[in-house]
């Protein structure tokens, strides 16, 4: 059996990943396409709870290195139990999130040592890497306004530990990101986020149909 193909969803909060999903696997199954949504962290129920653990904002310092490790381990659950079994089945993944998030967020918000994120990444996922990464990007203050939108108000209590971080914060990531896409111009298109809405889905269904 041809083994599927596995696409990431990258961007900074706001940039629309999870709809842009919905909108791709609509496509793929008009094209006889058997296509799985997922997310990371998260996907499976053991690994949603390490998701809780990682967003939720309590009492207890977590450390940037506890923080990567804590989405390594979630990766990895996630990928034995639902990732790369559906591959195996000739399925296409959607992942809202994947490994360049870890480098973004915990590399270049954080300041974790990048050659240590991808010793983990070799690790936990060898021989496994995206087919294809639609990188949606949009200024840091377009996204966080969107985000505010979505949450009903700027100062809402269901903000987790990210949506929680400064603008600052947000340009090392979406930095990152861009460096990412300029090292890996094959493996990640960049989509401007900040276009209309359909111009961000012609954008993505154009290189899906490349792939």
């Amino acid at each position: 059996m041809t083994r599927g193909r596995f696409i990431t969803l990258e961007g900074i909060e706001g940039a629309g990943k999870s709809t842009l999903a919905v909108a791709l696997g609509e496509r793929l199954a008009a094209r006889g396409v058997v296509a799985r949504a997922t997310r990371e962290p998260g996907g499976t129920p053991l690994a949603e709870r390490l998701r809780e653990l990682v967003l939720q904002r309590g009492a207890e310092r977590v450390s940037p290195q506890s923080e990567t490790l804590l989405m390594f381990a979630a990766r990895g659950i996630h990928l034995d139990n639902l990732v790369r079994p559906a591959l195996a089945r000739g399925e296409w993944v959607i992942c809202d999130r994947f490994t360049d998030a870890t480098r973004a967020y915990q590399g270049g918000g954080r300041g974790v040592d990048a050659a240590w994120i991808e010793a983990l990444a070799r690790e936990v996922h060898a021989g496994l890497e995206p087919d294809l990464t639609l990188l949606l990007d949009l200024p840091v203050e377009v996204g966080l306004a969107r985000a505010r939108r979505r949450r009903g108000g700027a100062g809402g209590t269901d903000v987790d530990r990210f949506e929680s971080e400064a603008a600052a914060f947000f340009a090392r990531v979406r930095e990152r990101y861009l460096d990412i896409a300029r090292t890996a111009p094959q493996r990640v298109c960049v989509i401007d986020a900040a276009a209309p809405p359909e111009a961000v889905r012609a954008a993505a269904v154009d290189a899906l149909e490349r792939l």
